[in-house]
């Protein structure tokens, strides 16, 4: 019997029969997450658990019989670190959906990790609380991803990224052990942060299986701020001066060929003619959110705006939220896409948006720039007329190059997405010898054998 029978064979005798998938139509589904770009060989199986002990139970198989494990949540993810290895079986935890415990006096949500993003949002809203990280994908991105990502999100400008909403993490080990890390307290040093140091860690320390998660009360209403820039760089010079002076709950960015391919796939009014179009939000209480705006307008005007807007409209604001939302979505239908995530000082930003219209010029292809502005976050999405290979070809210096200019301007190439397998080699660009030392030594004492989602998140060594 090989030792991918083997494994098989404890997974028939752990898991439901629907919970165990080998035919190969259905697996191709599951080989890949939703990057384009990346790597992806077909799986030997996918498998379902829903409970913590079906997954240990995997586990310690898997490494008896050393065979890759690569796991999954709701594969939104954009770097391929979900994706599928030769020989691998995926485990997928899309049906661990409960949400365990919501502990309002002391402000937190124990769930299992599959449960959609705003699923979560919307469980615990109807407690009066909220959770805070809200990535794009939020409808479809499950939150057992988001902490294996370290997702961002709109609104992680203010209220910050997965990681500081993360009390403490259930997690099966590469050989099956069980762990509780973290705390149920706001704080606590004992010991060291290893629930920190497994989100953001692609899977490949361990598999999360619960996450006790931080809530806040829900905050007020906002006020959504607009400013329309003729020249992009302006934008990215107005977004550092508010940064400077301001808190906003959100600051987005959207270039002109963002604004054009979004208005021409669904139609909403946008002035595509605009270099640059900022959305912010602020969301202070005691009427001062109205002030801020206010205020956050004014250095939008002092930095060039041609146009600025405060809108008291709910469907105004959520129309221009919409389309910052749906951009990816309408890359997606324009052409084939290749997406980027880097990320800059925010003094840097302005040279970093001009410097990625230079690339886009450099290998003649159109690259669509959006993000997080308020975080430094960007995402330029490289588009080719599809089946284009010539192009396709492009499409990947300017990649590369867009990763360069990054660290060139003291950033990092990737802000919110991960590694994955598209920039391992680039991370080893941005890590010195001895970080990519400590990175080896930290997955081999976590993981000696290397089957935990093999390839992916970690320097070249």
């Amino acid at each position: 019997m090989t030792p991918e029978d083997s494994l098989m064979k404890v997974c028939d005798s752990t898991l439901d029969d629907r919970d165990i998938v080998t035919d190969p139509d259905i697996l191709r589904s599951y080989s890949r997450d939703r990057s384009t770009g990346s790597v992806a060989a077909e799986p030997i199986g996918v498998v379902f658990p829903r409970s913590t002990e079906q997954v240990a139970t995997v586990m310690a198989a898997a490494h008896k019989n050393r065979v890759p494990v690569v796991p999954r949540g709701a594969g939104s993810g954009l770097s391929g670190g979900s994706n599928a290895i030769e020989g691998s079986l995926v485990l997928c935890v899309e049906r661990m959906r409960d949400v365990l415990d919501v502990n309002l006096t002391d402000g937190y949500v124990e769930t299992q990790p599959g449960i959609f993003n705003s699923e979560l949002r919307e469980h615990v809203g109807r407690s009066g609380m909220w959770y805070a990280p809200d990535p794009a994908s939020k409808d479809f991105c499950s939150i057992g991803g988001n902490v294996n990502t370290n997702a961002g999100g709109l609104c992680c400008v203010k209220y910050g990224v997965t990681r500081d909403a993360v009390l403490g993490l259930e997690v099966v080990l590469a050989d099956g052990q069980v762990t509780r890390l973290g705390r149920r307290t706001i704080k606590g040093v004992a010991g060291y942060d290893l629930a920190g140091l497994v989100v953001g860690s692609e899977g490949t320390l361990g598999i999360v299986t619960m996450a006790r998660l931080r809530l806040r009360p829900l905050p007020p209403p906002a006020t959504t701020a607009v400013a329309v820039f003729d020249q992009v760089a302006d934008a990215g010079r107005a977004t550092a001066a508010i940064m400077a002076e301001l808190t906003p709950s959100m600051l987005e960015l959207m270039d002109q060929q963002t604004l054009q391919v979004v208005e021409n796939w669904r139609p909403m009014g946008l002035d595509v003619n605009a270099g640059a179009l900022l959305v912010a939000q602020t969301d202070s209480g005691h009427g001062s959110a109205l002030a801020d705006a206010d205020r956050l307008l004014q250095i939008c005007d002092d930095n060039g705006a041609s146009l600025t807007h405060r809108s008291e409209d709910e469907a105004e604001s959520e129309m221009l939220l919409g389309a910052r939302r749906m951009a990816i979505l309408a890359m997606e239908a324009q052409g084939d896409w290749l997406l980027d995530d880097v990320a800059v000082p925010r003094s840097r930003l302005a040279e970093a948006m001009v410097r990625i219209q230079d690339v886009a010029g450099k290998h003649d292809v159109t690259i669509c720039t959006f993000g997080h502005a308020g975080d430094g976050n960007l995402h330029p999405t490289i588009l080719t007329e599809r089946g284009d290979q010539e192009a396709g070809a492009r499409a990947l210096l300017a990649f590369d190059d867009i990763l360069e200019v990054a660290l060139s301007l003291d950033g990092t190439v990737t802000g919110e997405h991960g590694v994955g397998n598209l920039k391992r080699e680039a991370l080893s660009r941005e890590l010195d010898s001895v970080s990519i030392d400590l990175h080896s030594r930290i997955k081999q004492a976590w993981d000696p054998l290397g089957i935990l989602n093999p390839g992916k998140a970690l320097p070249r060594w």
